[in-house]
């Protein structure tokens, strides 16, 4: 028997994203998605980088999901090594209980940004439809102080870190709350900032905080998510030469955390595979992860993604093997899954894959 649900990812951006480090902004945390190698076409939702991908693009003046097909995969519901089967839309992410993977918590000092009906509002639907869109591929301004970047904080203290899976997991989840965020929305007061970063290159840069440092970076416009005791704090995006000085000042990279093995992952909300060869630190992932909600959310159709963020975004993040790894990239080809691939500026190698989302499973019958 094949799965209750069969809708996969309906508004697709299936197939692959490329993502870069960018030297000019700051340093080895940084992260870019360039239009480079003819891999990526700026103002398309998405590309395909895998042999016998299927590519769906909506350009820039097109609405959610306009002129776009249904993108299946694993019709049969048959299992592989990943665990699970064809992708579905989640019956009721903010229902799950006694889960694995606790439900994203979004913090107090963010609420102004929740949404309280229960049904997508029109500013959800506006946000979901510009995430739909994809990102821009324009070249970068001639001042490097006028590149822009979402800042990405971590939060790891020296005593008891958190688990790297579920700081990897925070990070994703509070990379896309901003961009579902309603002060990122028509009229919001983030809109403009949050535009023109969407619209140029979706470059980000994790830094890492800790006591005084982490309270501070709560004073700047953002969103916290906390996952499996892990804090994660995406800010509303910027130029680089308007970074808050508060925030300028942390350290982005020498810091790592080693991997974990949490176990499996709950099918009820999104995974985000990393693929640990690769070698990526703590903060080159958690850019790389960011990129991967934001494109699972623009993929996946807007009464899915309104469901994930009642949920407050909660992922899983998960190294596979190389057995798992080789399924996950069929899933792509399939379009049954979207993933980031890598430029390879820093730490890997050109042409890497590094992240590959898959949206809630189906539960074995």
């Amino acid at each position: 028997m094949g799965p209750k649900d069969s809708t996969a990812i309906a508004n697709s951006t299936a197939g692959d994203a490329v993502s870069a480090d960018e030297a000019a902004t700051e340093s080895a945390g940084a992260e870019d998605l360039p239009d480079t190698g003819g891999s990526v076409v700026a103002g398309n939702s998405a590309v395909a980088g895998n042999s016998g991908a299927t590519t769906v693009s909506a350009n820039a003046g097109d609405s959610a999901g306009a002129g776009r097909s249904p993108v299946t995969g694993n019709a049969s519901g048959t299992e592989d090594p990943i665990g699970g089967r064809a992708p579905v839309v989640a019956r009721d992410v903010a229902a799950a209980q006694g889960s694995a993977v606790p439900a994203g918590s979004v913090h107090a000092e963010d609420t102004a940004g929740r949404w309280d009906s229960a049904d997508p509002t029109a500013e959800f639907r506006a946000l979901h439809a510009e995430l739909a869109r994809g990102y821009g591929g324009a070249g970068d301004p001639d001042d490097p102080d006028l590149v822009q970047a979402m800042q990405m904080v971590l939060h790891l203290p020296k005593v008891d870190p958190p688990a790297r899976s579920a700081v990897l997991a925070a990070a994703a989840a509070a990379a896309v709350a901003v961009c579902l965020d309603e002060r990122s929305g028509p009229g919001g007061v983030w809109e403009a900032r949050y535009l023109a970063w969407k619209r140029a290159r979706i470059r980000k840069v994790a830094r890492r905080a800790r006591g005084a440092q982490w309270r501070a970076a709560h004073e700047v416009d953002g969103v916290t998510v906390e996952i499996g005791g892990a804090l994660a704090r995406a800010l509303a995006p910027s130029t680089v030469g308007a970074v808050d000085a508060r925030i300028r000042r942390l350290q982005i990279g020498g810091t790592d955390l080693a991997h974990d093995e949490p176990g499996p992952p709950d099918p009820e909300f999104p995974v985000l595979w990393v693929d640990p060869r690769l070698g990526m630190t703590v903060g080159k992932a958690a850019a790389q992860v960011g990129h991967a909600s934001m494109l699972l959310a623009g993929a996946l159709p807007l009464e899915a993604v309104w469901r994930w963020s009642r949920a407050g975004f909660a992922c899983s993040v998960r190294d596979a093997d190389a057995r798992q790894w080789a399924a996950l990239t069929d899933r792509v080809a399939a379009g049954a899954a979207v993933a980031v691939r890598d430029a390879g500026f820093t730490e890997i190698a050109p042409g890497s894959l590094t992240v590959i989302a898959v949206p809630p499973q189906a539960p074995a019958p």
